[in-house]
């Protein structure tokens, strides 16, 4: 069984759809004309308003159209007001040092994707497990293992350095120095 007020939006929709069209364009003299209008249909017919006639609709309507024109062009202005005090004002350009660190290894670990960076760093800099890395990023351990291999061969091709021999020497993100220090 069909509810009155869905009853009503179809007529609505169907009968007076140019005119809240016309109305829209109108008001923001713009393409958003129908996404105005939906809204307006959205916000009128979501709280399942009891409506007795289409015209008493059509009104609530109408008057919505007008209250988000001027909810969007608020909106639109505050953005653009933050977007102009933000790109007046300078950023500074920040260097970090990260001890033991080489900067072209952190230049290499930029260039990682952000599950890649934080399996080798959480495995290799911090000397978490494989287990205690799952667990800080939720992920599987199958995952944290699929991650840092794939970061650490991107890492050994960006920095051209060989894969581990079968000797068991690994990719050091350390300094020797940094390495050893307990």
């Amino acid at each position: 069984m069909t509810a009155r007020w869905q009853t009503v939006l179809e007529q609505l929709v169907d009968e007076r759809y140019p005119r809240l069209l016309a109305r829209a364009t109108l008001v923001v003299a713009d393409a958003d004309a129908e996404d105005l209008v939906q809204d307006a249909l959205v916000a009128t017919f979501a709280s399942r308003a009891r409506f007795t006639h289409v015209a008493q609709a059509e009104q609530y309507v109408r008057r919505a159209i007008v209250s988000r024109s001027i909810d969007r062009a608020r909106t639109a202005a505050s953005e653009r007001r933050a977007v102009e005090r933000t790109v007046a004002e300078p950023v500074p350009v920040v260097e970090i040092e990260l001890p033991g660190l080489q900067q072209d290894v952190v230049a290499a670990l930029r260039a990682l994707t952000p599950r890649q960076r934080a399996c080798v760093v959480l495995r290799h800099v911090e000397d978490l497990s494989i287990a205690e890395t799952a667990e800080q990023l939720g992920l599987s351990q199958g995952a944290v293992k699929r991650y840092t291999a794939d970061g650490t061969a991107a890492l050994q091709r960006r920095l051209d350095v060989a894969p581990p021999d079968d000797d068991g020497e690994r990719l050091a993100l350390l300094s020797p120095e940094e390495a050893h220090r307990d």
